[in-house]
């Protein structure tokens, strides 16, 4: 008789959370309330995302800085990419691109940078001339030319958009915690990578480019609140934040810290993506063999 009471109560406390974790779906009295969360959830909930330890310099013993391609053509990688397109989709539906943007140009992500070594600052007007491509076409040129006034009509505006992002860039280091004795991986920056939209809608393959860097730290809090759908509990959605530090992606190392100058794999093995896989593979069990070895003498 006691399992079966301890059984039901943890039940009704996990399908309560469940309930909970809707945000007022099956209390709303009218369909604007769905997705909203009453002041009483506000209260309860008090969360923000997981504060990181402090972790001293001379508590690191070993440490390696990574930058990492995320293919969004991958299925592990669908929560950072979608909803592409969210006409009639709720607020709380957004892609990982249309949070950050959303928030760079309303400026609460006050400053983002050019690369990944942030020695570069900008801001969105500075980098919205990557984000925008206007065009005349034909017979505004003519109209032009003939000294007359453009007509909005004859003006083509092209934005990139989710469905244009192709990948993230990321950028982290991992290190060895001689307090924890443990191997682990702290995430520095994002970038979104998208084809250059001045080239955006020609037929053949396009060069990549990243669009802006973030540096991550700042942008937790934000991260925190936008969630990422959970195939596995809609019940239950994952903020980005908490999908990406707990690395639920596939990443491939495009580049490492090293003596070159940070070279790029492609740099030192050219044309041939297979060998360019497997040396990401390569670096990568370096990296994991180094906590093995801290425990061998």
């Amino acid at each position: 008789m006691n399992l079966r009471s301890l059984y039901i109560g943890v039940l009704t406390l996990f399908v309560s959370g469940s309930v909970l974790a809707q945000a007022n779906l099956l209390n709303a009295k009218n369909p604007s309330e769905i997705g909203v969360k009453t002041q009483a959830q506000k209260d309860a909930d008090n969360d923000g995302p997981l504060p990181y330890g402090y972790v001293d310099d001379r508590d690191i013993l070993w440490s390696a800085t990574t930058w990492e391609i995320i293919d969004l053509d991958e299925r592990v990688n669908f929560p950072l990419y979608y909803p592409i397109d969210t006409t009639g989709m709720r607020n709380d539906r957004r892609s990982l691109y249309d949070v950050l943007l959303t928030n760079v140009k309303s400026g609460k992500i006050k400053t983002v940078y050019g690369d990944g070594n942030f020695t570069a600052k900008r801001t969105y007007e500075d980098i919205k001339a990557t984000l925008r491509k206007v065009d005349t076409t034909d017979v505004g040129k003519e109209q032009l030319n003939a000294g007359e006034k453009l007509s909005d009509e004859y003006i083509n505006v092209r934005d990139l958009t989710s469905a244009d992002i192709e990948e993230y860039h990321v950028k982290g280091v991992w290190y060895f915690d001689k307090r924890q004795g443990e191997l682990k991986f702290r995430l520095l920056a994002i970038a979104p990578v998208a084809p250059d939209v001045n080239f955006i809608d020609l037929d053949g393959e396009q060069d990549l480019v990243e669009l802006f860097w973030v540096f991550y730290p700042d942008v937790r809090e934000i991260l925190h609140e936008a969630k990422a759908f959970n195939d596995r509990n809609a019940a239950k959605p994952l903020s980005f934040d908490h999908l990406l530090n707990a690395r639920r992606f596939n990443g491939i190392i495009y580049k490492e810290e090293n003596v070159q100058g940070d070279r790029l794999v492609k740099e030192y093995v050219r044309e041939n993506s297979l060998m360019q896989l497997l040396e990401s593979e390569r670096i990568k069990d370096k990296i994991r063999g180094r906590e093995q070895d801290m425990w061998n003498y």
